[in-house]
Protein backbone atom coordinates (compact mmCIF):
# COMPACT_ATOMS: atom_id res chain seq x y z
CA UNK A 1 0.00 0.00 0.00
CA UNK A 2 2.70 2.53 1.04
CA UNK A 3 5.18 1.61 -2.08
CA UNK A 4 3.87 4.65 -4.05
CA UNK A 5 5.60 7.20 -1.35
CA UNK A 6 8.18 4.90 -0.92
CA UNK A 7 9.89 6.07 -4.36
CA UNK A 8 10.06 9.70 -3.08
CA UNK A 9 10.55 8.84 1.20
CA UNK A 10 13.73 6.85 -0.04
CA UNK A 11 15.32 9.37 -1.87
CA UNK A 12 14.22 12.39 0.63
CA UNK A 13 16.23 13.54 3.83
CA UNK A 14 14.05 13.92 6.98
CA UNK A 15 14.56 18.15 6.60
CA UNK A 16 13.35 17.30 3.40
CA UNK A 17 10.30 16.20 3.85
CA UNK A 18 9.42 18.22 6.98
CA UNK A 19 9.99 21.43 5.14
CA UNK A 20 7.19 19.77 2.51
CA UNK A 21 4.99 18.67 5.32
CA UNK A 22 5.50 22.65 6.60
CA UNK A 23 5.15 24.98 2.98
CA UNK A 24 1.61 22.02 2.62
CA UNK A 25 0.71 23.36 6.10
CA UNK A 26 0.93 26.94 5.46
CA UNK A 27 -0.87 26.73 2.05
CA UNK A 28 -3.90 24.72 3.52
CA UNK A 29 -3.73 27.16 5.99
CA UNK A 30 -4.56 30.24 4.19
CA UNK A 31 -6.72 28.55 1.42
CA UNK A 32 -9.29 26.97 4.66
CA UNK A 33 -8.85 30.22 7.29
CA UNK A 34 -11.66 32.44 5.20
CA UNK A 35 -14.03 29.20 5.77
CA UNK A 36 -12.83 28.88 9.16
CA UNK A 37 -13.90 32.66 10.05
CA UNK A 38 -16.99 32.46 8.52
CA UNK A 39 -17.90 29.23 10.39
CA UNK A 40 -16.75 30.96 13.28
CA UNK A 41 -19.12 34.01 12.98
CA UNK A 42 -22.20 31.85 12.53
CA UNK A 43 -21.06 29.83 15.11
CA UNK A 44 -20.99 32.74 17.34
CA UNK A 45 -23.80 34.66 16.10
CA UNK A 46 -26.56 31.14 17.34
CA UNK A 47 -24.26 30.68 19.95
CA UNK A 48 -23.01 33.68 22.00
CA UNK A 49 -20.56 33.20 24.37
CA UNK A 50 -19.79 34.82 27.66
CA UNK A 51 -16.37 35.31 29.37
CA UNK A 52 -14.40 32.93 29.60
CA UNK A 53 -16.07 30.48 26.99
CA UNK A 54 -14.68 28.64 23.93
CA UNK A 55 -15.47 27.30 20.72
CA UNK A 56 -13.30 25.11 18.58
CA UNK A 57 -11.60 26.83 15.74
CA UNK A 58 -10.42 23.99 12.85
CA UNK A 59 -8.26 24.56 10.09
CA UNK A 60 -9.35 20.87 8.91
CA UNK A 61 -5.94 19.60 9.49
CA UNK A 62 -6.45 20.06 12.96
CA UNK A 63 -8.90 21.74 15.77
CA UNK A 64 -7.90 24.42 18.13
CA UNK A 65 -9.82 25.06 21.13
CA UNK A 66 -10.02 29.11 20.92
CA UNK A 67 -10.55 30.96 23.84
CA UNK A 68 -11.22 34.88 24.74
CA UNK A 69 -11.77 37.49 26.93
CA UNK A 70 -14.11 39.82 25.50
CA UNK A 71 -14.13 40.92 21.06
CA UNK A 72 -10.73 41.66 20.33
CA UNK A 73 -10.53 39.33 17.94
CA UNK A 74 -11.85 39.91 13.98
CA UNK A 75 -13.86 36.75 13.97
CA UNK A 76 -15.52 37.64 17.03
CA UNK A 77 -17.37 40.81 15.88
CA UNK A 78 -20.78 40.58 14.36
CA UNK A 79 -21.30 43.15 11.62
CA UNK A 80 -24.87 42.58 11.66
CA UNK A 81 -26.84 39.53 11.13
CA UNK A 82 -25.53 36.56 8.30
CA UNK A 83 -28.19 34.70 6.57
CA UNK A 84 -26.03 32.71 5.43
CA UNK A 85 -22.22 31.57 4.53
CA UNK A 86 -22.32 33.59 1.16
CA UNK A 87 -24.08 36.08 3.11
CA UNK A 88 -21.54 36.60 5.77
CA UNK A 89 -18.70 36.21 3.06
CA UNK A 90 -20.19 39.30 1.46
CA UNK A 91 -20.96 40.87 4.76
CA UNK A 92 -16.95 40.84 6.41
CA UNK A 93 -15.77 41.75 2.97
CA UNK A 94 -17.30 44.59 2.43
CA UNK A 95 -17.86 45.96 5.91
CA UNK A 96 -14.09 44.80 7.31
CA UNK A 97 -12.52 44.65 4.47
CA UNK A 98 -10.88 41.16 2.71
CA UNK A 99 -8.02 40.65 5.22
CA UNK A 100 -10.83 39.79 7.85
CA UNK A 101 -10.91 36.35 5.96
CA UNK A 102 -7.97 35.38 7.14
CA UNK A 103 -7.66 37.00 10.79
CA UNK A 104 -7.74 33.30 12.42
CA UNK A 105 -4.53 32.21 10.65
CA UNK A 106 -1.73 33.20 13.05
CA UNK A 107 -3.12 31.21 15.46
CA UNK A 108 -3.87 28.45 13.31
CA UNK A 109 -0.39 28.73 11.80
CA UNK A 110 1.26 28.64 15.11
CA UNK A 111 -0.04 24.99 16.00
CA UNK A 112 -0.84 23.43 12.86
CA UNK A 113 2.84 24.01 10.91
CA UNK A 114 5.12 21.91 13.69
CA UNK A 115 2.26 19.64 14.39
CA UNK A 116 2.20 18.93 10.72
CA UNK A 117 6.09 18.83 10.28
CA UNK A 118 5.83 16.06 13.31
CA UNK A 119 2.67 14.49 12.32
CA UNK A 120 3.86 13.96 8.15
CA UNK A 121 7.37 13.20 8.26
CA UNK A 122 6.99 10.36 10.98
CA UNK A 123 4.04 9.30 9.12
CA UNK A 124 6.45 8.73 6.55
CA UNK A 125 9.57 7.27 8.26
CA UNK A 126 7.39 4.77 9.66
CA UNK A 127 6.05 3.34 6.53
CA UNK A 128 9.53 3.18 5.26
CA UNK A 129 10.31 1.28 8.91
CA UNK A 130 7.32 -0.92 8.82
CA UNK A 131 7.91 -1.87 4.80
CA UNK A 132 11.61 -3.40 5.86
CA UNK A 133 10.10 -5.55 8.31
CA UNK A 134 9.23 -9.29 7.50
CA UNK A 135 5.88 -10.24 6.89
CA UNK A 136 3.41 -9.60 3.97
CA UNK A 137 0.83 -7.20 5.46
CA UNK A 138 1.45 -3.79 3.65
CA UNK A 139 -2.00 -3.25 3.58
CA UNK A 140 -1.52 -2.56 7.62
CA UNK A 141 1.39 -0.53 6.85
CA UNK A 142 -0.68 2.80 6.29
CA UNK A 143 -3.16 2.19 9.46
CA UNK A 144 -0.46 1.33 12.07
CA UNK A 145 2.00 4.62 10.72
CA UNK A 146 -1.08 6.64 10.78
CA UNK A 147 -2.13 6.31 14.21
CA UNK A 148 1.13 5.93 15.80
CA UNK A 149 2.72 9.77 13.77
CA UNK A 150 -1.08 10.93 15.16
CA UNK A 151 -0.36 9.93 18.77
CA UNK A 152 2.43 10.86 19.09
CA UNK A 153 2.12 14.67 17.36
CA UNK A 154 -0.80 15.00 19.38
CA UNK A 155 1.49 13.73 23.03
CA UNK A 156 4.35 16.20 21.75
CA UNK A 157 2.26 19.72 20.80
CA UNK A 158 -0.62 19.18 23.67
CA UNK A 159 1.29 21.40 25.95
CA UNK A 160 2.29 24.37 23.34
CA UNK A 161 -1.56 24.08 23.13
CA UNK A 162 -2.39 24.67 26.66
CA UNK A 163 0.55 27.21 26.35
CA UNK A 164 -1.40 28.66 23.15
CA UNK A 165 -5.06 29.02 25.16
CA UNK A 166 -3.20 30.40 28.23
CA UNK A 167 -1.63 33.43 25.60
CA UNK A 168 -5.21 33.93 24.19
CA UNK A 169 -6.75 34.93 27.72
CA UNK A 170 -3.95 37.30 28.49
CA UNK A 171 -2.84 38.86 25.03
CA UNK A 172 -0.44 40.98 27.31
CA UNK A 173 1.49 37.84 28.63
CA UNK A 174 5.12 38.27 29.16
CA UNK A 175 7.56 35.69 28.89
CA UNK A 176 7.82 35.73 32.46
CA UNK A 177 4.62 35.79 33.80
CA UNK A 178 4.23 32.72 31.18
CA UNK A 179 7.04 30.92 32.80
CA UNK A 180 5.51 31.56 36.18
CA UNK A 181 1.93 30.11 35.18
CA UNK A 182 3.52 27.00 33.46
CA UNK A 183 5.72 26.49 36.47
CA UNK A 184 2.43 27.07 39.13
CA UNK A 185 0.64 24.61 37.25
CA UNK A 186 3.35 22.18 37.32
CA UNK A 187 3.98 22.23 40.51
CA UNK A 188 0.74 22.12 42.21
CA UNK A 189 -0.83 19.71 39.35
CA UNK A 190 2.54 17.64 38.30
CA UNK A 191 3.86 17.36 34.96
CA UNK A 192 0.76 15.41 33.25
CA UNK A 193 -1.80 18.63 33.77
CA UNK A 194 0.29 20.22 30.90
CA UNK A 195 -1.54 16.73 28.54
CA UNK A 196 -5.21 18.42 29.89
CA UNK A 197 -7.45 17.43 26.87
CA UNK A 198 -4.67 14.56 25.19
CA UNK A 199 -6.84 12.02 25.81
CA UNK A 200 -10.28 13.62 24.13
CA UNK A 201 -7.56 14.54 21.31
CA UNK A 202 -6.10 10.89 21.07
CA UNK A 203 -9.55 9.59 20.91
CA UNK A 204 -10.54 11.40 18.05
CA UNK A 205 -7.84 12.50 15.98
CA UNK A 206 -6.21 8.38 15.56
CA UNK A 207 -8.89 6.79 14.14
CA UNK A 208 -9.08 9.44 11.94
CA UNK A 209 -5.26 9.60 10.73
CA UNK A 210 -5.53 5.43 10.45
CA UNK A 211 -8.98 5.34 8.26
CA UNK A 212 -7.52 8.36 6.29
CA UNK A 213 -4.18 6.75 5.32
CA UNK A 214 -5.21 3.40 4.68
CA UNK A 215 -7.83 5.30 2.57
CA UNK A 216 -5.45 7.56 0.93
CA UNK A 217 -2.89 5.10 0.22
CA UNK A 218 -5.70 2.70 -1.97
CA UNK A 219 -7.11 5.36 -3.87
CA UNK A 220 -3.70 6.13 -4.88
CA UNK A 221 -2.38 3.11 -5.77
CA UNK A 222 -5.86 2.17 -7.40
CA UNK A 223 -5.66 5.84 -9.77
CA UNK A 224 -1.90 5.50 -10.67
CA UNK A 225 -2.26 1.91 -11.81
CA UNK A 226 -5.28 3.24 -13.75
CA UNK A 227 -3.18 5.69 -15.55
CA UNK A 228 -0.17 3.66 -15.09
CA UNK A 229 1.82 6.35 -13.13
CA UNK A 230 4.63 5.79 -10.97
CA UNK A 231 4.17 8.05 -8.62
CA UNK A 232 1.23 10.14 -8.12
CA UNK A 233 0.52 13.17 -10.15
CA UNK A 234 -0.86 16.30 -8.13
CA UNK A 235 -4.53 16.05 -9.77
CA UNK A 236 -4.43 12.06 -7.91
CA UNK A 237 -2.98 13.44 -4.86
CA UNK A 238 -5.64 15.45 -4.12
CA UNK A 239 -8.61 13.48 -5.19
CA UNK A 240 -7.32 10.49 -3.18
CA UNK A 241 -7.07 13.04 -0.26
CA UNK A 242 -10.06 14.97 -0.41
CA UNK A 243 -12.23 11.14 -0.97
CA UNK A 244 -10.34 9.70 1.70
CA UNK A 245 -10.37 12.70 4.46
CA UNK A 246 -14.55 12.78 3.66
CA UNK A 247 -14.48 9.26 4.65
CA UNK A 248 -12.67 9.78 7.53
CA UNK A 249 -14.71 12.23 8.63
CA UNK A 250 -18.21 10.96 8.46
CA UNK A 251 -16.90 7.79 10.23
CA UNK A 252 -15.46 9.91 12.97
CA UNK A 253 -18.05 12.60 13.22
CA UNK A 254 -18.99 11.16 16.40
CA UNK A 255 -15.94 11.55 18.21
CA UNK A 256 -15.62 14.94 17.09
CA UNK A 257 -18.95 16.11 18.69
CA UNK A 258 -17.68 14.53 21.90
CA UNK A 259 -14.97 16.49 21.57
CA UNK A 260 -16.33 19.88 20.72
CA UNK A 261 -18.79 19.30 23.37
CA UNK A 262 -16.16 19.16 26.01
CA UNK A 263 -14.14 21.80 25.00
CA UNK A 264 -16.57 24.14 24.47
CA UNK A 265 -19.57 23.38 26.72
CA UNK A 266 -22.39 24.04 23.72
CA UNK A 267 -24.29 20.86 23.80
CA UNK A 268 -26.70 21.62 21.44
CA UNK A 269 -25.15 19.87 18.61
CA UNK A 270 -25.99 16.95 16.96
CA UNK A 271 -24.04 14.42 15.40
CA UNK A 272 -26.04 13.48 11.94
CA UNK A 273 -26.05 17.85 12.30
CA UNK A 274 -22.94 18.42 12.21
CA UNK A 275 -21.63 16.26 9.64
CA UNK A 276 -21.88 18.21 6.40
CA UNK A 277 -20.03 21.29 7.93
CA UNK A 278 -17.29 18.91 8.56
CA UNK A 279 -16.97 17.47 5.30
CA UNK A 280 -16.90 20.36 3.10
CA UNK A 281 -13.84 21.30 5.69
CA UNK A 282 -12.27 18.81 6.18
CA UNK A 283 -12.20 17.43 2.22
CA UNK A 284 -10.40 20.63 0.97
CA UNK A 285 -8.17 20.84 3.55
CA UNK A 286 -6.63 17.16 3.37
CA UNK A 287 -6.56 17.33 -0.29
CA UNK A 288 -4.65 20.71 -0.55
CA UNK A 289 -2.47 19.16 2.23
CA UNK A 290 -1.64 15.69 0.72
CA UNK A 291 -0.99 17.29 -2.65
CA UNK A 292 1.01 19.95 -1.79
CA UNK A 293 2.88 17.41 0.53
CA UNK A 294 3.57 14.78 -2.31
CA UNK A 295 4.14 17.77 -4.92
CA UNK A 296 7.25 18.80 -2.16
CA UNK A 297 8.52 15.61 -1.72
CA UNK A 298 8.59 14.82 -5.42
CA UNK A 299 10.39 18.43 -5.97
CA UNK A 300 12.80 17.54 -3.54
CA UNK A 301 12.93 14.10 -4.97
CA UNK A 302 13.98 15.13 -8.68
CA UNK A 303 16.05 17.89 -7.13
CA UNK A 304 18.97 15.13 -4.96
CA UNK A 305 18.67 13.13 -8.61
CA UNK A 306 20.00 16.30 -10.36
CA UNK A 307 22.29 16.82 -7.44
CA UNK A 308 23.79 13.05 -7.59
CA UNK A 309 23.83 13.25 -11.45
CA UNK A 310 25.88 16.21 -11.34
CA UNK A 311 27.78 16.69 -8.12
Amino acid sequence: MAEMSDISVQKLTIVQQAIASCCGAIITSFFVTPLDVIKTRLQAQSNPFDKGKCFVYSSGLMDLCVCENGDSKAWYKKPGYFKGTCDAFVKIIRIEGIKSLWSGLPPTLIMAVPTTAIYFTCYDQLCEALKNRPGKHEEHIPVIAGSLSRFGSTTVVSPLELIRIRMQYHHKLSYKQLYLYVSTKVAADGWLSLWGGWTSTVLRDVPFSALYWYNYECFKKMMCKEVGANEPTFFISFTSGAASGSIAAVITQPFDVMKTHRQTQLWESETLKSIIPRVIKVAPACAIMISTYEYGKSFFSHLNEKTNQHP
